[in-house]
């Protein structure tokens, strides 16, 4: 009789609870279902248009010396393309041109890899906007009076063998004496902010017009800028031995203040104010 009794309140139990734990399952199964079905109501996506944009490229074959340089005209869906002129650049590569040729690297204006001329300006590919107004084309150039290597590629030897010549690099009589860190004070580290950034992108230095006239013996305002990073680096001590290196009518001198190397350098550093202040220092030894 007992068994009997146990058995039927098992039974009751069950009854009580399976609708509770079976209509939440149903809610939910019938939510699911209802929210991934279309409405016949719903308008298809509609497809953008395409808006096409011309690009100017600048094309040199090296390996055909006889023909001369000339713009070979590109078109792009900027709908289907990145924001930047690199952005354009590498898909008129992958898509259009596989032999046209361009530096390019890290593509957040660190490198520098992408320094050429666009809308007349020297700027980086990687952190240029493309203008969205398909009436006017983009023209881009090499870095100016500069020798050619390919296309779009400008040749640097002679620009980072100047870089070579002032010593880039810590240079001391008396290291310290413990043998590990050079210290220096919260207020010389600060000196050079503005100055350490430079990423030689050679921007400023091939807008420079005494650079395009002496660019043999003028050093320029990108090398010149790193050389005044070093001489007011408090853990430096030849300072007065760079300077001397200097003292010549052409490796500074040359500057006439154009300040074309301030306005387009893509990083917002200030060369010409550093050229200045070295001119004050060779001036007050």
């Amino acid at each position: 009789m007992s068994i009997a009794l146990a058995s039927l309140r098992t039974s009751a139990i069950r009854a009580r609870v399976a609708p509770s734990v079976a209509a939440p399952v149903a809610r939910m199964l019938n939510t699911s279902t209802s929210s991934n079905m279309a409405s016949p109501t719903d308008a298809p996506a509609t497809k953008k248009q395409p808006l096409l944009k011309t690009f100017e490229i600048y094309r040199w074959n090296p390996d055909k010396p006889t023909e001369k340089p000339y713009l070979e005209k590109y078109q792009i869906d900027l709908n289907q393309c990145g924001p930047m002129v690199l952005d354009a650049l590498i898909k008129i590569k992958n898509e259009q041109d596989p032999s046209l040729t361009f530096r390019r690297s890290c593509r957040e204006g660190i490198c520098g890899s992408c320094a050429m001329n666009i809308e007349g300006g020297n700027t980086l590919a990687c952190i240029s906007k493309i203008n969205r107004d398909a009436s006017k084309p983009v023209k881009i150039y090499p870095l100016p009076h500069m020798y050619i290597v390919k296309d779009l590629v400008p040749d640097l030897t002679h620009f980072y063998k100047q870089y070579k010549s002032i010593e880039p690099y810590l240079k001391q009589n008396t290291p310290p004496a413990d043998g590990k860190e050079n210290l220096q004070s919260i207020e010389d580290r600060k000196k050079l902010d503005g100055l350490y950034e430079c990423i030689l992108c050679a921007c400023c230095s091939t807008s420079c017009p005494s650079y395009w006239w002496n660019q043999e013996e003028y050093l320029g305002p990108a090398v010149l800028m790193q050389a005044y990073r070093w001489m007011i680096d408090s853990r430096d001590q030849f300072g007065a031995q760079r300077r001397e290196a200097l003292q010549n009518k052409m490796s500074v001198y040359r500057c006439h203040t154009i300040m074309n190397c301030s306005k387009t350098c893509p990083k917002g550093l200030q060369p010409g104010a550093a050229i200045a202040k070295i001119k004050y220092m060779m001036a007050t030894d």
